[in-house]
């Protein structure tokens, strides 16, 4: 199923995991998507996993697993800009063999070691390419707090825009941390026509060290009242544990209340994390009536 057909009737939530690094235990993975699983999500995406290409068959294999072995759709993510056309080809034709139907589209993260390609520098090529060639629904990023490279937000929606209008049928935040960004974001994606559902990325930072971490990789700001959980728990990993959850908690309630189209939690493969806040919320998303 596509799941962009999943927001007419009800809020949306998915989850999102990551394959295992080379050198680690594969069956781990498993065990975590046996205990997301039993949290009935829309859906489950999959990174492209640490490798990049190289890894690709992970990718392809959890994401078929997700859906073939646990009845649960799922989204397999694709960056681009280190792909050949035959690479893409042959990564698309084994999703699709495999009856993956939804694709996470993205340019993908620059390396300073490594030449891009060339033959797609951008996500929305990519879209276009395989807008052409199949029939896939095609899921892409946004930037509440704009994208890091991007000189303004304005910018940023433009390319975004651009985006949706090559093909794109759903859309997915990066994490943040002040649900005002997401809003006023919101507001001014509508304004330019960009209506399609957005599905609200949150992660729940569990430990002090990872936003650090995530401040220098996405650019995203810390609220006060962030940073005040940090000054206060930073330092007892317990009480951190417990704060970045409930912090987490508290966006998704807020976001649910202002009728936002779906959650996309980033478990960061920890599916005790993502059982807390499915608990906490679960009874909130509720079929849409409007």
């Amino acid at each position: 199923m596509k799941t962009s057909e999943l927001f007419r009737d009800r809020t949306v939530l998915s989850f999102e995991v990551f394959p295992p690094k080379p050198t680690s235990d594969e069956t781990v993975i498993y065990k975590t998507l046996e205990e997301l699983a039993k949290l009935r999500p829309d859906c489950v995406s999959v990174t492209y996993g640490a490798g990049g290409g190289a890894n690709c068959e992970k990718t392809v294999q959890i994401a078929s697993d997700v859906k073939n072995k646990y009845g649960i759709e799922s989204v397999a993510h694709l960056p681009c800009v280190y792909l050949s056309e035959n690479d893409a080809v042959n990564i698309l034709d084994k999703l699709k063999a495999n009856g993956i139907e939804n694709i996470l589209a993205l340019r993908g993260d620059i390396s300073e070691n490594t030449a891009p390609n060339g033959r797609f520098s951008h996500a929305n090529e990519l879209i276009e390419f395989i807008c052409e060639r199949y029939d896939f629904n095609i899921i892409t990023a946004c930037y509440p707090e704009k994208h890091f490279e991007a000189e303004s937000l304005s910018e940023d929606l433009t390319h975004l825009k651009n985006k949706v209008d090559s093909g794109a049928a759903q859309l997915i935040t990066q994490l943040f941390l002040d649900n005002r960004y997401f809003y006023d974001f919101l507001e001014q994606a509508r304004k330019i026509g960009i209506n399609v559902p957005v599905e609200a990325g949150i992660m729940p930072v569990v430990n002090a060290k990872q936003i650090t971490r995530m401040v220098k990789l996405c650019g995203i700001k810390l609220p006060e009242k962030f940073r005040k959980v940090i000054e206060k728990y930073g330092d007892n990993p317990t009480a951190m544990y417990d704060a970045g959850i409930a912090y987490a908690i508290d966006q998704i309630v807020d976001l649910l209340s202002q009728g936002v189209d779906g959650i996309h939690l980033y478990t960061m493969n920890n599916a005790y994390v993502a059982e807390r806040i499915y608990n906490a919320v679960y009874s909130l998303i509720s079929v849409k009536t409007g």
